[in-house]
Formats: C-alpha cells, structure tokens, sequence
C-alpha cells in the first residue's frame, strides 16, 4: 500500500478503516474522494479489498473510476458487474469517456446504452468509435459549441445564455459554415470585451490549422506542447468539424506514453495490473525472459566457438564483458535518442540519413578514444601489447556497429510495425553482445593463439 506520507488525509482515514470492513465509515469516506483518486486508491489495494470496496461505490461516480481505471483491472471489475450496473456507470458519463469504455461492455449492455440514447448522442458516440483510440478522432470530444461567421457576438452571448452551459473545458467557440465546415474559432476572451454589434468574422482566429481526425496521438500532443493549446479542433478529410481535444486528453497522453516506453524496456505493459495473480504475472513475465534467454544462448555460442582460445589465455574472459558492456552502453544511448526523436516526430525519411550519418561518427570517435583507454590499462594489466592492440580494435568495432544498430533498429521496427520501445533493447544487446564477443574472441584466435 501507500507510504502514510504520501496520502491525503481521507486516505489516511481509509487506510485505518479498511482492515476493520466498517462499510458504512468506508462508503462516506469514499463520498469525499474525486473519482480519479478513488481510482488510484483500488490500483494500490490487493484484490480482496478491492472485491469488499468496490460495491460500496455509488452508481454516479462508478462510470468515472472505471474510467481512470488500468485497462486490465477495469475489465476484471467490469466483468462482476451485472448489466443493470454497468448501464448506470455509463449513462454517467460524457460521449467521449463512454467511447473509451464501451468496447469492453458486453455487447447486450452496448446495444442497449445505443438504444436509450438521443439520436445526436448516438451520432457523436459512432463518431469517436469510428476512429482508433491511439488517434485526433478517438481522443477527441464532440461536444462542442459551434456558431456560424455571419453572426453578430450579441446573437452569440444570446445563444449561450439560452443555451445555459457550456461544456467543460471550453475557451474557443467553433466558427463553422452551413455545410459544418471549419473556418476557424472564437476566443471567449474576444467574445466577452469586443462590441456586440462586431460580427464573428472579424474577431474569428483563423491561424491555427485543424487537427485531422486520423492523426497519431503521439503527433496530437507534440502539437499542444509546440503550440500551448489548451484545445483544438478535430476534422475530417473534407475539413467537417467533428469535434474537439482537450488538455487533459492530451496529459493523459503524454502519461500514457512515458508508462509504455518504462515499462517496454522491461518487457512489461503499462495497463498491468500490479496485483494480478501469480500466474497471470508469471505467465506474462516468462515470455519476455524466453526472449531474453534464446539471445543469451546466442551470444553464449559464439563465445563457445572459441573455448580453445580462451583456455590457453584467460585473460581473454577476464576482459569479455568490458567489450560487450562499452557496446551495449554506446548503442543503448543512440537508441534512446532515435525513440525520442520518433516519439516527438524530429526523426521523418528526410533527416534519418543525416542522422544516421552522425550517430556514426560519433561511434567512430567514441571507439578511438575509449579503445586507446582500455587498451592501456588492459596493457599494464596484463602486460601484452597484442592483448591490449586486440581489445582496443574490438572496442572500435563494437562501438561503431553499436552506433549502427541503435540508428536504425528502431526505424526498422517501426517500418515492420514492431513497437521500438518494447523490441529495440532486446535486438541492440544481442548484437553488441555477438558482435564484441567475435570481434574479441576471433581478433585473439588470429593473432595470439
């Protein structure tokens, strides 16, 4: 559980009473919690604290801890509800939060949901499920305000009032024609100090350029940090407004992808529950170290190719694992540096030769100078200048096919359609590993045995 320190005082209070199943004092502390921090809260709790708190949520704030919810404990609490409950979580929720959840519910509570709803919500429900969620269309919120150019701000502010609320988040107005095309927007700002008699045309921002509906994810919020947007419009191929992405849409994003690029480099998924079962753990975890263990093998049986120089120079397994070490350093830093570069779109066809290029020389420099380093000391070590000579040409090789192998793993992959963060590390160690084990070991069968 959480460190004392860490938590809220309702927290606090939670945690006392958990032990004690006091449902009552449980259901009114959990009254004063947000939905996201309830959320945060079971994700930290093992299983069968879960299964005692989890009926004791109201049906009003159910749908938004679902929401908020990894995707694997979210379908595991999902499926012991029964349908009447999962009806209730989702008529709580807004258009574009129900689009998140609805693929997991069973199909007969979906068809229901459709059936209860208003035509226009239906609409704007198909409209994000028609788009993959990892995009502008699957992100976005189609619940928007939109006004036409030829207005008068009078007639808008008359409009909002009657209207009565607006959607949260909102600081534009969308300015589209009579064919719902996008034309540009209507600061609030602008909207509340210009004269009411002014048009919407003269005030409109017409700068910033849409979001197209099937843009990357990742694309969308590199383009609010470039541009500190705190919304922006999503559209189709023919420019029709559909609707809009938000901030915390976007946080939720950048979050989600710092999660999946820490836990790919160790084989694991950021939407894992931490207490799944044993099995369910160790069955997920023993596919990534079969992986790991067939590229062990590999580089163990190039190794194993040369037994008979090693046995008459021991020095040699001594020094293996400085030239496999540098390799894997130097490759794992230009890996890095791709994977970033493709996440924030810097790496595009046009600049990956010039990239590659650099990343090159660099390995080239870095294996002159560190080859003249351990080969010194590897000289005084040992007191043989062909040793020493060997281990620096290795770490020469190493380094600059390290360079190598970290420029283009991850462009390789991502043609492929593998996900560089999950793969890279695996397939940049194996051929660090292999290639400054036969540079080492095959340089010594040459010129010392």
């Amino acid at each position: 559980m959480p460190n004392k320190e860490q938590l809220s005082p309702v927290q606090q209070a939670l945690q006392d009473v958990i032990e004690t199943r006091d449902s009552d004092q449980i259901a009114s502390l959990l009254e004063e919690m947000h939905p996201a921090d309830i959320a945060h809260w079971l994700e930290s709790l093992p299983s069968d604290h879960r299964d005692f708190i989890w009926p004791l949520l109201t049906p009003e704030i159910t749908g938004e801890v679902l929401l908020h919810l990894n995707e694997e404990l979210r379908g595991s609490l999902m499926r012991k509800m029964d349908d009447k409950d999962l009806r209730q979580a989702a008529e709580n929720l807004d258009t574009d939060d129900l689009a998140d959840i609805i693929p997991e519910m069973p199909l007969n509570v979906t068809q229901e949901l459709l059936l209860t709803m208003e035509t226009q919500d239906r609409d704007r429900l198909r409209s994000v499920l028609s788009y993959p969620e990892d995009t502008a269309g699957g992100l976005m919120d189609p619940d928007m305000v939109m006004v036409r150019e030829d207005i008068s701000l009078d007639v808008v502010m008359r409009y909002l009032r009657r209207r009565g609320k607006l959607p949260e988040g909102t600081d534009n107005l969308f300015v589209v024609d009579r064919d719902n095309k996008y034309l540009g927007l209507l600061p609030l700002s602008k909207l509340l100090t210009s004269d009411p008699a002014m048009k919407v045309d003269e005030l409109m921002d017409k700068e910033d350029s849409p979001i197209p509906a099937t843009t990357s994810a990742q694309d969308v919020a590199n383009l609010f940090e470039r541009r500190d947007l705190i919304t922006a419009p999503v559209v189709d191929v023919e420019n029709h407004l559909l609707g809009r992405i938000t901030i915390d849409d976007v946080v939720d994003v950048i979050r989600d992808t710092a999660d999946h690029s820490f836990m790919s480099m160790a084989g694991l998924n950021e939407e894992q529950d931490m207490f799944a079962s044993v099995f369910a753990t160790t069955r997920r975890r023993s596919l990534w170290l079969g992986v790991n263990l067939l590229t062990a093998f590999l580089a163990s049986w190039v190794i194993g190719q040369f037994d008979a120089t090693i046995e008459q120079i021991v020095a040699l397994a001594i020094l293996m694992p400085v030239v496999a070490s540098m390799g894997g350093i130097a490759g794992s830093q230009t890996l890095t540096l791709m994977i970033r570069g493709m996440a924030l779109g810097l790496v595009s066809p046009s600049n990956a030769t010039r990239l590659f290029l650099k990343e090159f020389w660099v390995g080239v420099w870095n294996g002159l100078i560190w080859a003249s380093v351990i080969a010194g000391v590897a000289g005084l070590w040992f007191n043989n200048l062909k040793l020493s000579l060997i281990i620096g040409l290795a770490i020469i090789i190493n380094l600059i096919v390290a360079a190598i192998a970290g420029a283009t793993i991850p462009l390789y992959l991502r043609r492929i359609g593998a996900d560089p963060a999950l793969a890279g590390s695996v397939v940049l160690t194996t051929i660090t590993d292999v290639i400054g084990f036969l540079a080492f070991l095959g340089l010594a069968s040459l010129f010392l045995v």
